[in-house]
């Protein structure tokens, strides 16, 4: 699903426009993004949390010369899902498997 899918989808449940609702999703995501820059964490019960992790810095290799190349330490965003949602997603695997 793309953000204009969500969007679009949003907008149809709401009684708010497209360009409306477009700003709302934005919004939602730039808070999401503001807040794992600050290192904080965001909770969605039900649906799971993000979180920033640190990568250490390594060495690692040039896939097309093979020369060792020194990757820095950085931080990431990890995305862990809610037992509700993992659940949730692997029950539609197993109703999907059983119609093929």
């Amino acid at each position: 699903m793309t953000k204009a899918e969500l969007v679009e989808k949003v907008a149809a449940q709401i009684n708010l426009t497209k360009k409306q609702t477009e700003v709302v999703v934005n919004t939602v995501f730039q808070s999401i993004t503001e807040s794992l820059a600050q290192g904080k964490k965001v909770e969605l019960r039900g649906f799971g949390s993000f979180r920033v992790r640190s990568r250490n810095a390594r060495v690692g290799r040039n896939p097309k010369s093979g020369d060792r190349v020194d990757v820095p330490a950085k931080r990431v965003p990890f995305f862990k899902a809610g037992k509700e949602l993992r659940e949730l997603v692997d029950g539609e695997l197993d109703i999907i498997a059983d119609t093929e």
